[in-house]
């Protein structure tokens, strides 16, 4: 379903206020009491107001800066809170009754916003296949006619734009992004990106770079959410911040792994770390597998729900060394998976299935 604006108080009396404005805008809210309650759902929301009580709270909780935030309070805003909501990006201030109108037209343009499904891939040990599965979605959405927003959150990695052969494509890469502290223009942003028809990329430029900053992770999956249909975002392992935020932000992860003992021992020690940070998480096994370890023995072993397993193919190796990305002919069990998957994430059954 597509995310509600979120309120962040704990102030009832303030919340009230806000319940019937939204409701006076047409609309209704999801609502943290903190910084902690409202962190999973503060990348993902197409509008945040955060309650004068709680500016504070936010501003040391660190929570990413992203656009469409205001703060709300009742009365006059004081000095402190302007230096405050400064501080943290803020762009409006409301104060309550006076800007009672302000804040209903904020909300009433919340309604009938598109709001993309975010797909979150990661690697149960290097190697597993985590960028070829994330090319895969990519490839079979933009085949169902799906605008796509294809993200490389991976330093480490290949690069998925030679997966693509667009190494060479103009537009921006992650340090230019890095560089704007995620401020940007969400159309403005796809449009500077290389792309090709209806699908975007954001990669790495040929220099390694320090881990990304959330903030701009934030404006990525911000932009993606509000302008394509499908957002896939290729994780690293070793999660940093802007992985957190992109897991936390996901509609559905998926965990790839080999049928190996020793992938499978890896796998476990990462899926760990991921739910650290969200409890749903599946799981899709490739082969071929040497030792005659099944993929529901591997299911089993990690406690993860089995969407998919995935046969050797030697035409989608072949094909990325020639700048042809995986799953573009639309045959083969890469896609098939994908069809699947994309099937059950954009018809809101996102979850285990039998394989």
């Amino acid at each position: 379903m597509p995310s509600l604006p979120l309120v962040v108080t704990s102030d009832p009396d303030l919340l009230d206020e806000l319940l019937r404005l939204a409701a006076a805008g047409g609309t209704t809210v999801d609502v943290a009491a903190d910084p902690v309650a409202a962190r999973s759902r503060y990348g993902t929301a197409p509008l945040v107001m955060i309650g004068a009580d709680q500016l504070d709270a936010c501003l040391r909780a660190r929570l990413p800066r992203r656009s469409r935030v205001a703060v709300v309070g009742r009365g006059e805003v004081t000095e402190p809170m302007w230096a405050a909501a400064n501080q943290h990006g803020v762009e409006h201030i409301a104060e309550l009754p006076t800007a009672e109108s302000w804040v209903v037209d904020r909300f009433a343009e919340q309604l009938d916003q598109p709001t993309g499904r975010v797909l979150a891939v990661i690697g149960g040990r290097g190697g597993a296949g985590a960028s070829t599965l994330a090319a895969g979605f990519a490839m079979t959405a933009i085949g169902d006619q799906r605008r796509t927003l294809l993200i490389d959150a991976d330093p480490l990695g290949g690069g998925l734009d030679l997966m693509f052969g667009w190494e060479r494509r103009d537009g921006l890469r992650w340090s230019a992004l890095a560089e704007a502290g995620g401020r940007v223009d969400p159309p403005t942003l796809l449009e500077a990106l290389p792309h090709h028809g209806d699908l975007v990329l954001l990669s790495f430029d040929r220099e390694l770079m320090s881990d990304l900053p959330p903030e701009a992770m934030a404006a990525t999956i911000d932009a993606g959410r509000r302008a394509r249909d499908v957002v896939v975002v290729d994780l690293p392992r070793r999660l940093d911040d802007a992985s957190v935020l992109a897991l936390e932000c996901a509609d559905q992860a998926v965990l790839i792994v080999p049928a190996e003992v020793r992938a499978s021992a890896a796998a476990a020690r990462v899926a760990r770390q991921v739910q650290a940070h969200r409890t749903e998480l599946s799981l899709v096994v490739r082969g071929p597998n040497p030792g005659k370890l099944r993929p529901r023995e591997i299911s089993a072993a990690l406690g993860l729900p089995l969407i998919g397993t995935l046969r050797p193919e030697l035409s989608i190796s072949q094909g990325v060394e020639r700048g042809r990305p995986p799953a573009a002919d639309g045959k083969g069990s890469l896609a098939e998976l994908c069809r699947r998957v994309l099937g059950d994430l954009l018809s809101d059954r996102a979850g285990a299935v039998a394989a």
